[in-house]
């Protein structure tokens, strides 16, 4: 070592390089100890370290260089450290007591290796006196950059803050409409502040006092969610309700107008989060990572709860975010009460008319629906029209739409009634004719139980059954206008962008409720992607236009109608009904497709018992084409014992099929109009039990009859989508 105090330095520094990672373990472990709180921000944790390094490196480069302080500049992992602090809205105090740990642990590992390897205490002291002074003017400068990136971080935070209140504003509380008032606030909150965010209001909130039992007051519906971009929807479904324990974090914010931050893992889910069982599976799939419960307060009395989820990251909701969160939440919470006290009269009229309608159409690989349904613009108001989307069995599908004639609360109850019984009638799979026929029995028996002072039971109805695997469209009609028929164009079409729009003149039968008339069924075959639209006269029948100009307004619309059904519907109702109808509308929109010839297998068969194990010989290869043989087992029994009774107590010609759509469908036909039954067998019986396993085996079976005999079927759920079976097909 030199003599001069700044050529020991320069030497110290130069040795002590190799080493740099050694003296930032050191100080690291010291902050750590010092301030946990600042490392459970992901983010700062991961720079932090970097930060350290090239602090050390600086420090380590003017020592040895021995040059001028002034020209010191903080390194880029400081400047940035400093601006994530500013973000998670860290204290600036936390910022600068961060300085002062990370230059006194330094200065101290200098000082102690200053004194273990200078020749003299006289030069210790000196190199003592260089370092102190260099590590106050460094520490001074550094710091003084470091503050301002960290203002200036925050300023631009505050004015992001602003601008996503400002938008709130702007977006929350557009109409008198508490759902998309709590949706408005589940979309801004998804785009500024979490990756899931629901809104859930109590049920006693929604309900107009004195009108309906009041409900526990702990009981939640879920209005509205919002999710971010690759986040699954929420357990708890929109329209659903459920309620936490007293003495849980939910139920602490509602009763005390209180947030709640809260972090989570996947081995530590709260109770109240993770009821009941399957729940806490999908939660924990899902990947939560923290939880910010914000209460929705107006006028001194709570109205719900919404929450802010993340999963993407694991760094919790800071201060800054709670207090954006609470005054999104504080204006979402007044529109949500000012929505609620206008809607609460209209939503009383229309509950009953609501209730009896479908509201969640089932999805089907079959066909494509939209539907809309408007109430009359008359002080009537409730009205008897309905339309309906009823699975099938054999991947088919029946669209329903009907008009009890009449408007108030007894048209609407009938309506129920009616719309019972046509899904009851086609659970047994009777052919449109057959079914209007026992319905048109079922309006009469109501008459009769009617009181004389009433008026008259009478309906319309049109019932239509798709099916996707020989495209065949069967219906038939109860004084009901016949749906129109868009072809979709081909290739070698003019204009490409239009399809043929027809009207199909089918034999209309009578109204419902006369009896002893007789009904028709008639069927065409439809093209892959065809529309079918079935609508009630309320959307063509107008007092300032005859029905011809409105079928004619209608074949217009539909000859130019959007790809997207949704915009399809918008566009007949605006066309057609540019006012409040009189009357009410139903409208359905659906779009078919074609099952796959790869999806669909057929066998005849002898009537020969010895072709059983030839059967099950087939559905095992087809199961193994399909990519479905843990399936085999369940499926060849289920063969065998439709195929043994086809054979046993059936006529010939029968024939195997197997359809693979949204589940796996096996069916067994033949020629006798003989139905099963269920029945228990005897200890010591050596048949009756087939029917039996196939029941407990399967999802669901049942017969249809047709005109050559009937069907047998079971369907068993698919343990892969019919997206991933199309896919390993191709």
């Amino acid at each position: 070592m030199g003599t001069d105090a700044h050529v020991f330095l320069s030497d110290l520094a130069r040795g002590l390089a190799p080493r740099a990672d050694q003296l930032g373990d050191v100080v690291l472990e010291h902050l750590l100890s010092e301030l946990p709180e600042v490392w459970k921000y992901e983010d700062v944790a991961a720079v932090a370290p970097v930060a350290l390094s090239e602090h050390i490196a600086t420090v380590l480069d003017f020592l040895e260089r021995g040059l001028d302080m002034t020209e010191v500049t903080t390194p880029p992992a400081a400047i940035e450290f400093a601006c994530r602090l500013a973000e998670h809205g860290v204290p600036i105090s936390q910022l600068l007591r961060v300085y002062r740990l990370v230059h006194a642990s330094l200065l101290d590992q200098l000082y102690a290796e200053t004194a273990r390897v200078a020749g003299s205490q006289q030069l210790a002291n000196e190199a003592t006196v260089i370092l102190s002074a260099m590590g106050f003017e460094y520490v001074d400068r550094t710091a003084e950059q470091a503050v301002a990136a960290y203002q200036r971080e925050r300023d631009r935070w505050l004015q992001r803050r602003l601008t996503v209140i400002n938008e709130a504003g702007t977006r929350i509380g557009t109409t008198l409409d508490t759902t998309r008032t709590a949706q408005e606030l589940a979309d801004v909150g998804a785009d500024h502040l979490a990756d899931l965010v629901t809104v859930d209001l109590l049920c006693s909130a929604l309900q107009e006092e004195g009108t309906y039992p009041v409900a526990d007051p702990a009981t939640l519906r879920r209005i509205a969610h919002a999710v971010s971009d690759s986040c699954p929807d929420p357990a708890v479904a929109t329209g659903q309700t459920h309620t936490y324990p007293q003495d849980s974090e939910p139920a602490r914010v509602l009763a005390t107008g209180q947030p709640f931050r809260l972090r989570i893992t996947a081995d530590d889910l709260p109770p109240w989060l993770a009821m009941p069982a399957d729940h806490a599976l999908a939660l924990r799939a899902m990947g939560l990572r923290s939880i910010l419960l914000v209460p929705l307060w107006a006028r001194g009395s709570p109205l719900g709860l919404a929450q802010f989820v993340r999963r993407r990251t694991a760094e919790p909701f800071d201060d800054d975010e709670l207090l954006l969160a609470q005054e999104i939440a504080s204006r979402a919470a007044v529109n949500i009460d000012n929505a609620r006290r206008y809607t609460q009269e209209r939503s009383t009229a229309l509950t009953l008319q609501r209730s009896l309608l479908q509201h969640h159409v089932p999805e089907e690989s079959s066909v494509e629906t939209a539907s809309r349904y408007l109430p009359s613009g008359s002080r009537a108001g409730v009205g008897g029209d309905w339309f309906d989307v009823i699975p099938l069995s054999g991947a088919r599908v029946a669209l329903v739409v009907g008009d009890v004639i009449g408007h108030g609360l007894h048209a609407a109850a009938t309506m129920g009634r009616l719309r019972t019984a046509v899904r009851t009638l086609a659970d047994i799979d009777l052919t449109p004719d057959e079914l209007l026929t026992h319905l048109d029995d079922v309006v009469i028996r109501l008459q009769r139980e009617e009181e004389r002072d009433t008026d008259e039971i009478s309906a319309a109805c049109l019932y239509a059954v798709y099916d996707p695997v020989s495209r065949t469209c069967s219906l038939a009609s109860a004084g009901h206008l016949p749906p129109a028929v868009v072809t979709p164009p081909t290739a070698d079409d003019d204009a490409p962008g239009s399809g043929t729009v027809e009207l199909p003149e089918l034999p209309i039968g009578p109204p419902l409720g006369l009896g002893g008339l007789p009904f028709e069924t008639a069927q065409f075959q439809l093209a892959p992607g065809s529309r079918l639209v079935l609508f009630t006269d309320g959307l063509v029948q107008s007092r300032s236009r005859d029905l011809e100009t409105a079928l004619a307004l209608l074949r217009g619309v539909l000859a130019r109608a959007p790809t997207s059904l949704e915009e399809t519907c918008d566009e007949l109702l605006s066309t057609l009904l540019p006012s409040r109808p009189a009357d009410d509308v139903a409208l359905l929109v659906a779009q078919t497709s074609a099952l796959d010839a790869d999806h669909v297998a057929t066998w005849d068969l002898p009537s020969d018992p010895t072709v059983v194990s030839e059967a099950r010989v087939h559905a095992s290869d087809q199961l193994i084409a399909w990519g479905l043989e843990e399936l085999a087992f369940t499926t060849e029994l289920v063969v065998s014992e439709l195929v043994t009774n086809a054979i046993r107590y059936g006529k010939s010609p029968i024939q195997l099929r197997m359809i693979l759509q949204s589940a796996l469908t096996c069916e067994v036909s033949d020629a006798s109009s003989t139905s099963p039954h269920l029945r228990r067998a005897r200890v010591f019986d050596e048949g009756g039990r087939g029917l039996l396993l196939v029941a407990q085996l399967t999802e669901h079976w049942g017969m249809r009859h047709n005109r050559e005999g009937k069907v047998i079927w079971a369907e068993q759920l698919i343990p892969v989508s019919p997206a991933e079976v199309s896919s390993a097909l191709a």
